[in-house]
This record gives structure tokens, C-alpha cells and sequence, in this order.
């Protein structure tokens, strides 16, 4: 058989392969659904509810301070990605590579501190507000 031609390899064994994984898609379904448990019930056909009643509307309002957060996770996390491969060519990167990584970690911390000094980390009420609120209505009780 002459190898360095393409056309005279074998395909029998990808239609085996195919043949065999077709086959065992067959039997694991055939045995999921012989074996599945049945439920009846009363929401089980209504869209994403797998069963539970339905309470309300999908149509929920959400607060912008979950889109801040919610994007600063998916930022601070890809970063924790650029800093773990940092970690593993540590050796191969030597001090530019260090100072390059600090460098990177400083403007995280400046992008933290910038975003905390703008309130995106703020999630209940204002302790200030509250404190200020509390002394006035203090104040306005007369003394016992």
C-alpha cells in the first residue's frame, strides 16, 4: 500500500466508529426512555418550567447595579486568567515579565478603586443616610 497517497486510506474504520456511536446513541436513549420516570403534571408542558407552577411574570426589573457587577465578575475573572498564565511562564518571563505583571495588577487595582469610589460596589442603603436619618429623628423626640 503506498502511504504517501491520500486517496487509498482506509475509511472503514470511521464507518465502524460512526456505526458504533450511533448505536450506542439508540441504546442510551431507548433506555431513558424505557426507564424514565413519568410525570403528569399540571405544569409539566408549560416552556422552562419543569414542572412548577407558575407564579407571576418572567418580566422582572433588574436593578443597573446587577449589569455593573455582573460585568466587572466576567472583567476581574478574565484577568485572574492573563494573571494565572503570568504564574505558569513565570521562569521563562523573568523580571519583564514580573514588572509587566505589576504593572497590569496596579491598573486593577486603580480601575477597583475608580469603580468604588463611584458607588458600582454599593449593593443596600447608605449607612450615612441611615445614621443621618436616625440622629434627626432622635433629635426630634421630645426628652423622656
Amino acid at each position: 500500500m503506498n502511504s504517501s497517497n491520500p486517496s487509498s486510506t482506509p475509511f472503514w474504520p470511521l464507518f465502524i466508529y460512526g456505526a458504533f456511536v450511533l448505536l450506542l446513541l439508540v441504546v442510551i436513549i431507548s433506555l431513558s426512555y424505557f426507564l424514565g420516570q413519568r410525570h403528569k403534571a399540571r405544569a409539566m408542558g408549560q416552556p422552562y418550567e419543569s414542572g412548577i407552577v407558575e407564579t407571576g411574570s418572567a418580566r422582572l426589573h433588574f436593578s443597573a447595579q446587577f449589569y455593573l457587577v455582573a460585568m466587572m465578575f466576567v472583567i476581574f475573572d478574565v484577568e485572574v486568567v492573563f494573571i494565572v498564565l503570568w504564574a505558569l511562564a513565570f521562569k521563562e518571563l523573568g523580571w519583564a515579565g514580573y514588572l509587566g505583571i505589576c504593572v497590569f495588577i496596579g491598573l486593577l487595582i486603580a480601575v477597583l478603586i475608580y469603580e468604588w469610589s463611584l458607588g458600582a460596589l454599593d449593593f443596600g442603603p447608605n449607612g450615612k443616610k441611615i445614621l443621618k436619618a436616625y440622629k434627626k429623628l432622635i433629635l426630634k423626640k421630645p426628652g423622656i
